[in-house]
């Protein structure tokens, strides 16, 4: 990428002189004592700063950035040029933060690769070290500024210069590019320093999973006046994000390939608006094929909730779709009519993603109290109505591979007629092989219940899972468990499982349906 770049660069520039002469000659004629076509100053002035400006920003490019240990965390801190200014700190796969630092023509960026296992165990078991922490991370971080800095001038400086002897083929030319390369950063670097704002920390913009950040350790502002309380909480963070960054060494041996179709399953959002990102978040982090919700989108599925649906326009993924108890026949037809969602009912077959769905809405409306709920005697004749398609879908050669039903009751009725059946409902997470062989996945409540979360002693916490199917056989290969803290709580937990019939060694039951998996928990 940067070597392209510096070849288009090269190619802009080399031409300028022509240019500017073809130019100069169309409005001044040559004297005739004249041997050589001189350009006009502001002109030669633009095409040295093009010059310094692009050759500066490759150095920095390329060799811009340096690997520093802050506190428990390994970071690599990199200048990039910026109209704004200001601080970004990364945290894959959590999302960033962004400080408004200072005001000048670079940014400075901070990815924070990893956390490293010893340093951050040290922590939690010596908590009475989060007291010096501070100091620390900023010896920490002043160190890892300066060896920024020195290698920033060394980066601009060999950009800058090689890039104007490339251009003007003059040494004395592309040292005094170097020059005034150094003399921008310089520049820069002052103007940093002199609109230094050290209260930036305190209105930081979070992005990603991160967005939750400040109800996960308080605000700012009540941190500087309860730091006591603070630090407990920031080492309870600390031991949570651990266990997220150590939780890939210790998932069982399962590699999903480029081919394997991704399943996001949510369930239950109960109108809570964090969880679209929450979802955004993991469509990029899983790169995930199709999204399905099993119910329960709304609250009241009321036509004045209706907007809340609109971001599932943009996680940018296939959104397949079942009514749940709490959705309306309104909520259902708004969603009918976005582009990216297939809304199943009464059975309706689609293909998203290489897959085959069938499902079907709740056959209660709950909000509304002028109908008497019929209980699971309706719930298991929906799901008798479900399984009646799903075996019409086998008889004409088309076979589903999952099936989706708001409530478990609907769904266990579909045992024996399909390998792998979802459903919500309940607001905890549940896996189970039916007797004639079906798995049942039950979702926990991906909007942590809710406004509901607050009514209760020990919030729900917030839960979706990913599902690896095989592209050929369509088979369920694993499935990862994603929770993270409700309201209030500090923990992130992600758990892989293997079905058994997937482990080495096992073989598919025979009275299994077709493609699923043997019973296994």
């Amino acid at each position: 990428m940067a070597r392209a770049l510096a070849v288009a660069a090269l190619s802009v520039l080399r031409n300028i002189p022509s240019a500017v002469g073809r130019r100069h000659r169309a409005r001044r004629p040559r004297p005739s004592g004249d041997l050589t076509l001189q350009p006009h100053p502001y002109l030669r002035a633009l095409g040295l700063a093009a010059v310094v400006l692009m050759g500066a920003w490759l150095g920095l490019l390329v060799v811009g950035n340096v690997r520093v240990p802050v506190g428990p965390m390994d970071t690599r801190m990199t200048l990039r040029p910026s109209l704004t200014g200001g601080t970004k700190i990364n945290v894959s796969p959590l999302g960033s933060l962004e400080l408004k630092s200072h005001t000048a023509p670079i940014r400075l960026d901070v990815d924070v690769d990893r956390l490293d296992p010893v340093r951050s165990q040290a922590l939690v078991d010596h908590p009475e070290r989060i007291s010096g922490l501070q100091d620390e991370i900023t010896h920490d971080i002043e160190h890892g500024t300066l060896d920024l800095a020195l290698r920033s001038c060394v980066a601009v400086v060999s950009g800058a210069t090689a890039l104007g002897l490339a251009v003007y083929r003059r040494p004395s030319r592309a040292l005094g590019a170097g020059g005034l390369a150094l003399a921008l950063l310089a520049a820069s670097g002052g103007a940093a320093y002199a609109t230094w704002n050290p209260k930036s920390v305190l209105e930081p913009k979070f992005s990603g999973l991160l967005s939750s950040a400040p109800s996960v350790v308080g605000s700012a502002r009540s941190i500087v006046t309860e730091f006591d309380v603070y630090q407990k909480e920031l080492a309870r963070l600390v031991t949570n994000v651990t266990k997220l960054y150590d939780v890939t060494s210790t998932l069982p041996a399962y590699r999903p390939d480029p081919s394997t179709i991704r399943v996001l399953h949510v369930s239950d959002i109960h109108l809570n608006p964090a969880s679209w990102k929450i979802i955004s978040s993991l469509v990029k982090q899983y790169d995930i094929s199709v999204i399905v919700d099993s119910g329960d989108t709304m609250d009241h599925g009321s036509a004045a909730e209706n907007p809340f649906l609109d971001p599932i326009k943009d996680l940018g993924a296939p959104y397949v779709w079942v009514r749940g108890n709490h959705d309306s026949a309104t909520t259902q037809r708004y969603l009918a009519h976005m582009k990216n969602v297939r809304v199943l009912d009464n059975g309706k077959a689609v293909t998203v993603a290489g897959l085959r769905f069938a499902g079907t809405g709740d056959p209660q409306y709950t909000p509304d109290r002028a109908v008497k709920a019929q209980g699971d005697p309706a719930e298991r004749m929906a799901g008798i109505r479900l399984a009646s398609a799903l075996r019409d879908q086998r008889a004409a050669g088309t076979p589903v591979d999952i099936a989706i039903a708001h409530n478990p009751v609907a769904a266990r009725e579909t045992d024996g007629t399909v390998p792998l059946v979802l459903a919500g409902h309940i607001h905890h997470e549940r896996t189970e092989v039916m007797k004639l062989g079906t798995r049942l996945r039950i979702e926990g409540s991906t909007g942590g219940s809710g406004l509901r979360a607050v009514d209760d002693a020990s919030p729900d916490p917030v839960q979706a899972s990913v599902l690896y199917l095989d592209r050929d056989t369509r088979r369920l290969q694993a499935w990862d468990e994603i929770e993270l803290g409700g309201l209030g709580l500090t923990t992130a937990q992600v758990s892989r499982h293997l079905p058994k019939e997937n482990q080495p060694g096992a073989t598919l039951s025979p009275t299994a349906p077709t493609g699923s998996s043997a019973p296994s928990p």
